[in-house]
């Protein structure tokens, strides 16, 4: 089977851009933004994330991710997945997976996962975007950090996520 990113008539090109969103960044809002004008549909996929204690819940992150995705173009939808990538594009019909990548880290990880996402789900494509320059630096890690430590990360995260990531004063 080889991969194609054309469709039948009628058949939308579905597109998935997945990540642990914690918290959902410019950068991803960036990524996101201009796939949703590549694709006739967008679906940003929140993991579960079993495998990483998130500062977020996975409800809180869905929220955000949606908050986020309201203004983009075209048909997005926010949804949570369990499991394999790949298993979750082919429920939903997708042809493509989409990842942003920031720096060379990223694209030799990202290239890998591409490889054996390859392997699992021929039919479906994996298109690297690159965020604007100026949010290229941004990471969620980072975010969490500078915020836990007092910094401004108001050039970071949108003011909805930005207000979120303010420390809660202590109950008394």
């Amino acid at each position: 089977m080889t991969s194609d990113l054309s469709r039948p008539a009628g058949q939308p090109r579905i597109a998935v851009y997945s990540g642990t969103f914690d918290p959902v960044t410019l950068g991803h809002e960036d990524v996101a933004r201009r796939a949703a004008r590549l694709f006739d549909e967008l679906i940003i996929a929140v993991a579960v994330a079993h495998h990483k204690k998130t500062r977020f819940s996975l409800a809180q992150r869905l929220e955000m991710v949606a908050e986020a995705a309201a203004g983009m173009p075209g048909t997005v939808r926010v949804l949570p997945f369990d499991g394999l990538i790949m298993d979750f594009c082919r429920t939903q019909g997708a042809c493509a997976v989409v990842r942003g990548i920031r720096n060379l880290t990223d694209f030799d990880y990202e290239a890998q996962m591409g490889a054996m996402n390859r392997k699992l789900n021929p039919a479906v494509e994996t298109v690297f975007l690159l965020p604007q320059a100026e949010l290229q630096c941004i990471s969620s890690t980072l975010v969490r950090e500078i915020a836990t430590l007092g910094g401004d990360v108001s050039q970071m995260v949108s003011a909805p996520v930005a207000g979120r990531l303010k420390p809660q004063p202590l109950q008394a």
